[in-house]
Parts: C-alpha cells; sequence; structure tokens
C-alpha cells in the first residue's frame, strides 16, 4: 500500500474511531458544584430558593447529631436553623431543620437524610404546620418598667432582673420573634440565643411519614423498621 492511500481521508485514525478535532466538539454549559456535578444554568434558574421545615425521626444514640451535621456541611446545603429532642417513643429523638433552597435542594436533604443508618424517615412539614420557637434576650436594666411591660405584652417571662441587665424569655411563631426583638431594641439588647424553629404536623397527621406517636401518655418502646 503506498503511502498516498494510507493517508487517504477514508481512512480510520490509528488511534480509534474518526470523530471532530477538540475544537469542533461541544461544550457543554453552565458550572459544576463542589461534588462536581454539572449544574444546566437553565434548570438552576428554575427553581428559586424557599424556606422548608424538614422534621427527622432518628436513634437517639451518640453520634446521630454529628452524622447530619457531617452530612449538611459535606452538601453545603443552607441550613437556618436545626433543633433536636426526644419524643414519646423510647430511645428515638426528633431533629427538626429550618432550610432554605431549591426544590431540587430540599429533595436532596430529605433523600440523603433518609440514607444515614441512625434516621429512622424523614419528611417536609406542610405550610400549616405549628411552629414555634423560643428566645432569651438580655437587655440594659436603666428602664426595668418599660422593659416589662413590652414584655408582658409579647406574652414573655422576665427569667432575671437586676440593677444592669433583664433577661426576658419569649416563644411564638417566627414573626412574633422578629416584631419582640425589634421592639427590646430600644432598651439596648446586650445578647440574644435563639434556638430556631421546631413544629409538629397539625392534627392527628404524622409529622414524619410513617410515624405513629403513642397515645397512651406513656413513652413507648421503639419500633425498628429500618430500609
Amino acid at each position: 500500500m503506498s503511502s498516498q492511500d494510507s493517508d487517504s481521508d477514508d481512512s480510520p485514525p490509528k488511534h480509534g474511531l474518526k470523530g471532530p478535532a477538540p475544537e469542533e466538539r461541544p461544550h457543554p454549559d453552565g458550572r459544576r458544584n463542589s461534588q462536581g456535578i454539572r449544574i444546566d444554568p437553565e434548570v438552576e434558574a428554575e427553581h428559586d430558593p424557599r424556606r422548608a421545615v424538614i422534621s427527622a425521626l432518628v436513634e437517639n444514640e451518640p453520634g446521630v447529631l454529628s452524622r447530619i451535621a457531617g452530612l449538611v456541611s459535606r452538601r453545603q446545603f443552607n441550613i437556618e436553623s436545626l433543633t433536636v429532642g426526644p419524643t414519646t417513643v423510647d430511645g428515638h429523638a426528633r431533629i427538626t431543620m429550618v432550610v432554605e433552597e431549591p426544590d431540587p435542594g430540599i429533595d436532596q436533604i430529605k433523600k440523603q437524610l433518609s440514607k444515614l443508618k441512625p434516621v429512622i424517615n424523614a419528611g417536609e412539614l406542610d405550610d400549616d404546620a405549628v411552629r414555634t420557637e423560643l428566645v432569651l434576650l438580655k437587655v440594659e436594666g436603666d428602664e426595668p418598667d418599660k422593659v416589662h411591660a413590652v414584655t408582658e405584652m409579647y406574652e414573655g417571662k422576665t427569667l432575671d432582673a437586676g440593677p444592669r441587665t433583664i433577661t426576658v424569655q419569649l416563644t411564638g411563631d417566627e414573626q412574633k420573634i422578629d416584631d419582640a426583638i425589634d421592639a427590646f431594641r430600644q432598651f439596648g439588647i446586650i445578647e440574644i440565643a435563639r434556638t430556631g424553629q421546631t413544629a409538629l404536623a397539625r392534627g392527628d397527621q404524622a409529622t414524619v411519614p410513617g410515624e405513629k406517636p403513642a397515645t397512651s401518655g406513656e413513652p413507648t418502646k421503639p419500633t425498628h423498621t429500618h430500609k
């Protein structure tokens, strides 16, 4: 075979199938997230972030909170608050998270949580769920009568009152807490501690899918139904 024949355009390349040159190949648009997954800008633009409350029923064992916190950190989810506490079932705890993510991100949080071994089940609460949080405020004590009046206005409780500072406790939904904090700013807020929201589904609806709350008033033993 002549050199001219071997260099013919119809001959396959020596190292695999013939294809377009690098500069002729399509280059996908978009960026990659922290996990290296390419993000389609058009798809990403279709989903605006929204706030969601996610409740997870977990086994109350050492390290469960750190595992969930590690998951949140690795995935870089935008978590506004996280609370944890026991339930009516011995050995179970409830974790409540308030997140602000697009819908795909919220779905990923629920899916990733459900994959963790200590997590029994997880789900998003409806908009009409019963939500509340607690805040402690330490303010300047120069005007105790006025501080007391504002505390009563927001159905709060004075926990400590001294010559220099007054500490009050407030509970309620997010809007009430925000309004109360604004009202206390006039006295000079020294310190603030805010728990973030905790929540339960309204009525007899289960807060977490598949959850069966105790009805006798006594804690019940856990029933393990892990995936």
